[in-house]
């Protein structure tokens, strides 16, 4: 029987859970590499989801803690759009996905896990991604190390700038 590798699992599932928002909280990491953050933009930021539906598995936020769409200024947005825009040429540059799934879950009731802070997802898709793996285990197979994919976007999005090296705020 062949057995799937996916360590990253374990480490969530033992974690302490906490109590703060992971995306306010992440924007405090002074490393962006650490938090996982790709690109801040002057309202929103970019950040890799640790626990990813498939590889390249992007969220957009804006800094403000904010829960509802509705109260989302207008400038962050924008912004959030904008970025999503130069997220998803970038995953087209690195990762050749067959199409995307955009999104924003808001609410409990509509699947969202962290409700307290408007994101939008971005999970890049494959022709015939959904496997019998998500039916019968509940388990989906990441065939990617977080920080190898964090390498490539990375510099792909920097290169869009203009950039060498990803920016960490050190």
């Amino acid at each position: 029987m062949d057995r799937l590798y996916a360590p990253w699992r374990m480490t969530y599932i033992k974690s302490e859970k906490t109590s703060g928002c992971i995306f306010c909280e992440s924007v405090k990491v002074e490393n962006d590499r650490q938090s996982l953050i790709l690109l801040r933009g002057e309202s929103c930021f970019v950040i890799m989801n640790k626990y990813p539906y498939t590889n390249g598995h992007l969220m957009v936020a804006p800094y403000a803690h904010i829960g509802q769409v509705e109260g989302l200024p207008l400038p962050a947005w924008t912004e959030m759009m904008a970025l999503a825009q130069r997220c998803v040429a970038a995953l087209k540059e690195t990762m050749d996905p067959h199409g995307f799934n955009l999104g924003l879950n808001i609410g409990r009731a509509a699947g969202a896990g962290m409700e307290e802070h408007v994101h939008l997802h971005l999970v890049p898709r494959w022709n015939g991604d959904v496997n019998f793996m998500s039916v019968f285990g509940d388990v989906r197979v990441i065939n990617q190390q977080l920080e190898e994919g964090y390498e490539v976007l990375a510099a792909a999005l920097n290169k869009q700038r203009g950039e060498a090296e990803p920016k960490d705020k050190t």
